[in-house]
């Protein structure tokens, strides 16, 4: 049983790659994809400010070990 689960699992993943459009449709027409894109964009600048901190955080205790 678990051998044929497998089978259709793919094939229904294959039946939901088939009309990928339809969910960029919605998006574009209740205009969400603004709200999509403004998460990723915020989420990117955290990351980056994130790794800026953390890269300062990093050089003070280099250089602070340096000095000892």
């Amino acid at each position: 049983m678990r051998k044929y689960s497998w089978i259709i699992m793919l094939f229904s993943l294959t039946a939901l790659a088939d009309n990928p459009t339809s969910l960029d449709d919605f998006f574009y027409q209740n205009q969400k994809i603004y709200v999509v894109v403004a998460i990723l964009v915020i989420i990117f600048l955290l990351l980056v400010g994130y790794l800026i901190r953390l890269d300062q955080k990093i050089s003070k205790l280099e250089k602070n070990q340096n000095e000892t």
